[in-house]
């Protein structure tokens, strides 16, 4: 007999349907062997689908696990956000709680979550501190890797680096957001640049700071061919270490940095809105804080034999 399992399917990081990045959340992933999470988000085909399970670890109050469809994460954002909001849909939560902590890949994951009457409006989730590769020695090439103007890049003065909160991302400065809908996602040059610059980074978030019609600080793109997804409408897993970027290149100024916000995910027609903290202590990067909202857009039940 098949055994069922019920989904949510939100987009996240948005306030509205079909905008932001879409998620499937498991909500009970007990009798589910790894082979078969993976075989699901590989049928789901969203950049991301999530399993709750039971807390594993003491400090903790579920065990989530994230996978591509081709691989599992140690951690991600827009899957932490739109599972926190699963949990309240569905009473897991409790309405009015204001934290709690799932247990990532990567360790506890802290989430701070805030309610309207007893509906949650926004969730952050707590990302590690910032590691910050050295600048790579040949910022045209990233350029011509994804397919923009060498000077897009060289012209901004900032440096092409790799940085982590617990997943690596090469970040390419781009002069002007039409030089960031210009890039193009291109797996092989992308993969040929990483292994020139002896890196092997989960993805590559292009952005540019420079000023639209929004009022977001930083606009950007973010290609994970190697994952499985060409591109992405939302990375809250790259948005922690852009923000830590930002205020390290001092583009954000320290006394602005709990309140930036990127604006991803614009040419695949699902714009996406993700808030970034970064707490700066004594000069030193101290927090990092990744927050958003999520609509639901549907569920369903799979039926595994």
């Amino acid at each position: 007999m098949a055994r069922s399992y019920r989904y949510l399917h939100y987009d996240v990081f948005t306030d509205r349907l079909f905008g932001g990045n879409q998620l499937a959340v498991v909500l009970d992933g007990r009798g589910l062997s790894t082979n078969l999470m993976q075989a699901i988000a590989h049928e789901m085909n969203f950049s991301e689908t999530t399993f709750v399970l039971p807390a594993e670890q003491s400090g903790t109050d579920f065990r989530l696990r994230i996978f591509t469809p081709g691989s599992e994460l140690p951690m991600a954002g827009h899957p932490t956000i739109g599972s926190a909001y699963a949990l309240a849909r569905t009473g897991l939560l409790e309405p009015g709680r204001d934290c709690f902590v799932f247990g990532l890949n990567i360790g506890p994951t802290p989430v701070s979550l805030t309610w309207t009457n007893r509906d949650l409006s926004f969730a952050w989730m707590t990302q590690q501190r910032p590691v910050f590769s050295d600048p790579v020695a040949s910022p045209g090439d990233a350029a011509r890797a994804i397919g923009v103007a060498e000077d897009a890049v060289t012209s901004t003065r900032l440096p092409v680096q790799v940085v982590s909160c617990g997943v690596p991302y090469l970040f390419v400065p781009l002069a002007t957001r039409r030089a960031v809908d210009a890039a193009i996602s291109r797996g092989e040059a992308i993969d040929a640049y990483s292994r020139s610059v002896n890196l092997d980074p989960s993805g590559v978030l292009l952005f540019s700071c420079e000023p639209g019609d929004d009022t977001a600080a930083v606009y950007s793109r973010m290609f994970a061919p190697g994952l499985g997804i060409g591109e992405d409408p939302a990375t809250g897993s790259a948005a922690g270490p852009l923000g830590c970027y930002l205020v390290r290149h001092q583009v954000v100024p320290a006394a602005q940095a709990t309140d930036i916000v990127d604006i991803q995910g614009v040419t695949m027609g699902r714009p996406s809105v993700i808030h970034i903290a970064i707490g700066v202590e004594r000069g030193e990067i101290a927090s990092v804080r990744v927050g958003g909202e999520a609509v639901l857009a549907g569920e369903g039940t799979l039926y595994i034999p």
